[in-house]
């Protein structure tokens, strides 16, 4: 059973359905991407690591991240480890000091709490043969272009703000807990700040 590693690509709106959301993983040592169509808030849950930012409360994923902390429990990989029916299976690889744990999992919520831990992300070849794809040249320029013009989107909607009522804002929506709409803010106060 050959082991493919994945790296989280993309995060973008899915193309199958208005409210779902789709994270792309490519394979770390080749061109095939592995689409996984997720929830809203799973992408949102994801969205808040990758861009490291820190709820005032600790999310669901922050929260069993912290527990297993707690009880020295490290995640060492998770591996996407099944495809029934057009739905991905995972399983987190834990360690506990003395022995290794396997945890049945969601495939968003093993991503979710991969990127918190940092640990690599695995699928099976038969996996990737299956579900895999490689994604044309305007294809990946699409993407490449839809998060260029998310960027824009960003900056041209807070660019009229100073940075106190930026400020303002971030605390405001992350009281309210929209993650998504605070990453958006705090982009512009860092864009500003570096400047």
């Amino acid at each position: 059973m050959q082991k493919i590693e994945l790296e989280v690509v993309a995060l973008t709106h899915s193309v199958t359905s208005s409210h779902n959301y789709a994270v792309i993983l490519g394979e770390v040592n080749g061109d095939r991407k592995l689409p996984v169509v997720i929830g809203g808030f799973e992408a949102q849950a994801i969205a808040v690591a990758m861009e490291k930012m820190i709820p005032n409360r600790p999310l669901t994923h922050d929260l069993f991240k912290n527990t297993l902390d707690s009880f020295g429990i490290v995640l060492k990989e998770v591996i996407i480890n099944n495809l029934l029916d057009g739905i991905f299976y995972a399983q987190l690889i834990c360690w506990d000091g003395n022995q290794e744990i396997v945890i049945d999992s969601r495939t968003s919520d093993s991503i979710a709490m991969a990127v918190r831990f940092d640990c690599p992300i695995f699928t099976m070849e038969s996996i990737m043969q299956e579900a895999g794809m490689l994604l044309d040249p305007e294809e990946e320029k699409k993407i490449s272009i839809e998060q260029k013009a998310k960027k824009s989107k960003k900056t041209k909607t807070f660019a009229d703000y100073s940075v106190d009522e930026l400020n303002e804002m971030l605390a405001e929506v992350l009281e309210k807990e929209d993650y998504e709409r605070a990453a958006k803010i705090r982009d512009e106060i860092n864009k500003r700040s570096s400047n």
